[in-house]
Formats: C-alpha cells, structure tokens, sequence
C-alpha cells in the first residue's frame, strides 16, 4: 500500500495500470483527496490519470523518486543565489562597493565612511558631495534621533500639530539650513582645506 503523499515524480509504481509499472512525470493536488497523475508507461507513452484515496491499497511504490531535480526555474534560482552570494560579500571583501565602483576614492574618504561613520550606527549621517567629481567631501552627525517606544506611540495622536507644519515647509527648512547649517559646514570645510594647504610639500 502506498499513500497518495508517496508518488513523487520519478517514483516507479505499481497498480497504476493493470499491465506493468510506471514512472511519475508529474503530480497535482486536488484539495487532500486526490491528485492528478502525469505518468509514463513501459512502452515510453505519456498517461494521466484521477486518483482518489480509495485507490491507495492497490498502489505500491517499487522505487522512490528523487529528493531532487533540475526542473526548477533558472531564472529564479540565478537571482536568489545572487542576492544570497552580494548579502555574504563583506566576507570576502569589506570595501567591496569600493573596488567595484568606477570612482576612485581617496584615502580620507574611505577612513571618513568605514571607520567614522558606519561603525556609529545607528547615527543617521549626510555625506556632502563634490557635485560632477563623484568625490564625498564631507560627512557628519545628521538628524539623531530615535524611533518612538511603544510607550510613546499612544501619545502621538494627542500631540497638537505646530502651525509652521501646515504651510510653507520647504521654505521654512530651507532658511534653516541656509542661517544655521551651511555657514558651519562652510567653516568646517574652510579649516579641513586651510590646514591640507598649510601641510609641507614632500
């Protein structure tokens, strides 16, 4: 005897047909109550057939099919294996999105970003860019804060909206970051490019 749960595709089965074995191509369920058998007889010819739990003591399985095929989607297996094999790519190589960029970056902008600023996490950080050189010129602190508890979320719907979120926002944050942002970058910069000039030329 043999359950329906047994005829996997390759299995060798008897009681199929009266004459003989056959080789399971294909299986379909139907609910938990029957499936659909693609099999191929001894003479090499495809059949198909309804079987339902009652036929279960007629059948036997005389070899089992194999735990594995090559009958899955390539396409699929290419992308999860790829997307497996770029998750384990800082094994092989920690600076891999360096090496594999098309922009040579320089030293201190490397120290800047894998030993500054990544090992700070969580911190949230803006990286100022050179526009057209592709070259990070600054990178610094930038909004740190933190994620709401699940004290403080219940709170929220009580919180009264402030009047300078209703209109002209970006107007509003632009000022900010144009008095009291941009002139501490700008002297930062100043004092980092004032200091490399300073240095004595090997």
């Amino acid at each position: 005897m043999a359950r329906l749960e047994d005829l996997t595709r390759g299995a060798s089965v008897k009681g199929v047909l009266p004459d003989g074995l056959v080789t399971v191509v294909d299986v379909k369920w139907i609910g938990t109550i029957a499936i659909e058998l693609t099999y191929k007889g001894s003479t090499g010819r495809l059949g198909n057939e309804l079987l339902y739990r009652d036929r279960e003591p007629t059948l036997e399985v005389v070899t089992t099919g194999r735990p594995w095929s090559f009958d899955g989607d390539g396409g699929m297996f290419r992308l999860v294996s790829e997307a497996h094999r770029i998750g384990l790519a800082y094994l092989f190589d920690p600076l891999l999105a360096v090496h594999t960029s098309l922009v040579e970056p320089l030293p201190h902008q490397i120290t800047a970003v894998y030993q500054e600023m990544l090992p700070r996490q969580p911190l949230r950080y803006l990286l100022a860019e050179d526009p057209g050189s592709g070259k990070t010129i600054m990178t610094g602190p930038y909004l740190n804060y933190r994620p709401l508890s699940q004290e403080e979320l219940p709170l929220l719907p009580q919180l009264p909206e402030p009047p300078w979120l209703r209109d002209e926002i970006e107007s509003k944050v632009l000022e900010y970051a144009a008095l009291n942002l941009v002139p501490t970058h700008l002297d930062e910069l100043r004092r980092r490019k004032e200091t490399l000039v300073a240095l004595p030329k090997r």
